[in-house]
């Protein structure tokens, strides 16, 4: 079940290093001369200092508003220092990017939302096909290499987010690693591999399954993986927990959750990550998004605001406290990060799956591993 959207409404701050965007830079620097004439000496601390470490700017006559389907822990440092550089308070509502993206539809152009962040491009290509979202401005769109970018011009992504499998590291012999995410409907693999079958990321990556190899291609695959026992966990992170003290040998799930849990764990955790080889399905790089809402009266500062996202010194809050891919400003990845491998981004149309959620869920549900 998802939880439901909630609102959080604060002045925001943290540090960034700024982006070759006149528009945002213009402001914080005209603001910041303000504030430093008045005598403003707030500072950020903990994450947000990491993105921005000057004082703060005083108040602007602005305010955003961001409906966040990215987790608060991860999102609110950037907010913090996007409104500590900028002045611009910023009002944020918490929840799944599924269900702010329906609370969007019902919504329509009575939504306070100026600003929609998803976890993926799915969620925002529902609301591009009911009409919801404007364009992002051309500077901004041009921050991102093309693959990471809407054709239509509805989003942008800002981080990327690698499947992998995780596996036990004293259970699993390095020549039972699999080299396609097909195999692991082998005999061998019985009862040895865990799903997280409800959680967003995987709803996600087999609507991408489906759109690539055809519905019928993957609802055989994920049944075929109930009959030879797969086993079903409610989140990534408890897969990688499980891997890690051997409960179950092997699960797939997103890259970062193995380092931010060998990090917590230290010795005791005993798995690693495995890249399925080539372009297998199976290691898809997934994009969030950024996008403006048709209903936004202040597309301006909204567009500020995601050009703030891909500049230099978020893109590196996000590569090293995150250990999300960056997408933007020509950083690096974490040094803990492997190369980019499988499908590239721009082989996919992520515009023509916001339909494709639904039907997703539909068919996981039918398949029975919610009773594994």
């Amino acid at each position: 079940m998802h939880t439901p959207p909630h609102w959080h409404s604060r002045r925001t701050s943290s540090r960034v290093t700024r982006q070759p965007r006149l528009r945002w830079t213009a402001l914080a620097v005209a603001i910041a001369a303000i504030a430093t004439a008045c005598g403003s000496a707030r500072t950020l601390e903990g994450p947000a200092a990491a993105i921005f470490d000057g004082e703060c700017a005083s108040e602007a006559d602005l305010r955003l508003t961001v409906y966040s389907g990215r987790t608060e822990n991860l999102i609110q440092p950037v907010l913090d220092a996007f409104s500590c550089e900028t002045g611009i308070e910023v009002a944020v509502r918490w929840g799944a990017s599924t269900d702010l993206a329906l609370l969007l539809a019902e919504e329509g152009d009575r939504t306070a939302a100026d600003v929609f962040l998803s976890r993926s491009p799915g969620p925002v290509g529902f609301l591009e096909g009911k009409g919801l979202l404007t364009t992002v401005d051309g500077d901004v769109l041009g921050l991102v290499s093309q693959e990471n970018r809407s054709a239509e011009e509805t989003w942008v992504g800002f981080t990327g987010r690698k499947r992998v499998l995780v596996y036990n590291l004293d259970n699993v012999a390095s020549d039972e690693l699999p080299a396609s995410v097909f195999d692991l409907t082998d005999e061998r693999y019985r009862g040895r591999v865990a799903i997280p079958a409800t959680n967003g990321s995987f709803v996600d990556w087999f609507t991408v399954f489906r759109d690539q190899h055809g519905t019928d291609v993957a609802a055989q695959w994920l049944d075929d993986m109930v009959a030879n026992d797969a086993r079903y966990y409610p989140n990534n992170r408890s897969i990688v927990e499980a891997s890690g003290r051997g409960e179950i040998d092997m699960g797939l799930v997103n890259h970062y959750y193995q380092y931010q849990v060998a990090e917590a764990s230290g010795d005791d955790h005993r798995a690693a990550n495995w890249d399925f080889d080539g372009d297998d399905i199976g290691s898809l790089l997934i994009v969030t998004a950024a996008t403006v809402t048709a209903a936004s009266e202040n597309t301006e500062t909204a567009n500020d605001f995601i050009a703030y996202l891909l500049s230099e010194s978020a893109q590196r809050y996000f590569s090293g406290e995150t250990l999300e891919y960056p997408l933007a400003a020509a950083v690096a990845p974490a040094d803990v990060l492997p190369a980019l491998g499988g499908p590239e981004i721009g082989s996919i149309n992520f515009d023509s799956l916001g339909d494709g959620f639904a039907r997703s869920t539909e068919i996981i549900e039918t398949s029975g591993i919610l009773n594994e």
